[in-house]
């Protein structure tokens, strides 16, 4: 009995948790592995998603009802599962909390992060609110101030369209399972992920530039 319980937890959890899964590993996926431009990943992960909500109403439509519905209904589902992945997506992108940041120069930054990784951070705030983005773009001088050598390729620049790759997450002042977590969920999506010391402990979080291959 206790195992069933469990079984049945563990299942809803995933079913819950996996369309979040899709749409942020799904644009991971066509943007690095696929090759293709941030907007048509953002869009593909966006449309592989809705489709996965449009077979969970579907499923829960008929086990209330017996059936599927017809045409119009199946349509309207379908419409709606993309109105509310679209919204989901555009806010995860476009919205960061002031608690997130660190700094106010930072969060004037944010908008040049990769929208990619500005997704990831979206959705997975919603569970680890206390997250904290701690920095995100640099120059050259910016790793002579901190006392540290300067980096001909680091994914903390800007890179040449436009976006930062790379942020780093506060790790102090949290369990470490807590970091830990937060570390399998940005490596499962297909981001770089490394504990740096540096100048404070921290988690560094960067995707795959095409730019710079192997930097980070």
């Amino acid at each position: 009995m206790v195992w069933k319980v469990l079984f049945f937890i563990l299942r809803t959890l995933f079913l819950i948790t996996l369309p979040f899964i899709v749409l942020v590993r799904g644009a991971v996926y066509f943007n690095t592995a696929q090759d293709l431009g941030i907007w048509p990943s953002l869009a593909g992960g966006i449309i592989v998603t809705a489709f996965l909500l449009f077979i969970y109403m579907t499923f829960i439509y008929g086990r209330f009802t017996g059936r599927i519905g017809d045409k119009d209904n199946l349509k309207r589902r379908l419409v709606f599962a993309f109105i509310i992945v679209i919204g989901f997506a555009a806010h995860a992108v476009i919205f960061i909390s002031n608690d997130n940041i660190k700094a106010p120069e930072i969060k004037e930054e944010y908008s040049e992060l990769h929208p990619l990784l500005r997704l990831a951070v979206g959705v997975i705030v919603k569970l680890d609110m206390d997250l904290v983005i701690t920095d995100g773009q640099r120059a050259r001088e910016d790793y002579e101030k901190m006392g540290l050598k300067s980096r001909k390729n680091s994914l903390h620049y800007k890179q040449e369209d436009g976006y930062t790759y790379a942020i780093d997450l506060r790790t102090n002042d949290r369990t470490e399972w807590r970091n830990q977590a937060l570390a399998i969920y940005f490596g499962a999506m297909g981001f770089n992920v490394l504990r740096h010391v540096g100048t404070a402990d921290h988690l560094h979080i960067s995707l795959p530039c095409k730019f710079h291959p192997g930097a980070i």
